[in-house]
């Protein structure tokens, strides 16, 4: 991806000015709602390490790195729409983010539709995990590596 593309994650910004920066580790994401961006800018360039390191570490050893590739590769991303966010700001050290990932594999064209929870860690913000939001037209949960819990109901704290 080269530095004056349009970010994968929708902000309108250019990659050099929005993700980029956080994906090749110049700076942090300053908010959840940022590094859920990153995250799908991650996504879509295939940048599998920085999936990896920007999730917890007390779940880590949850994520398959070899179904994440696959799936990453194989997928044709097709946008991202931040719902909602719940703190996650500068100064929260929580947040969640709700969102719609849009995407084609297969053939088949996905809404994947998920609050994602996220925390402070060392002062850097990482992803917790996630829950499916229900949507009347969605095609098929996120397999659980995604963070989408198949049939596990929103909770709030």
């Amino acid at each position: 991806m080269t530095d004056s593309e349009l970010c994968p994650c929708g902000s309108g910004n250019a990659f050099s000015a929005c993700c980029g920066p956080i994906l090749e580790g110049k700076q942090g994401a300053p908010t959840a709602e940022a590094l859920m961006r990153a995250r799908y800018s991650a996504f879509a360039s295939g940048n599998v390490d920085f999936i990896l390191s920007s999730h917890d570490p007390a779940t880590r050893e949850e994520v398959v790195r070899e179904e994440v590739e696959v799936w990453s590769r194989e997928s044709d991303w097709m946008g991202l729409e931040v719902l909602r966010t719940e703190a996650g700001g500068a100064d929260d050290e929580e947040g969640t983010v709700d969102f719609v990932a849009r995407y084609k594999l297969k053939g088949l064209t996905t809404q994947h539709r998920e609050r994602a929870e996220f925390r402070k860690l060392e002062g850097k913000w990482v992803f917790v995990d996630g829950n499916d939001i229900p949507a009347e037209e969605k095609v098929k949960a996120a397999p659980k590596w995604v963070g989408g819990k198949k049939n596990k109901k929103n909770k709030r704290k």
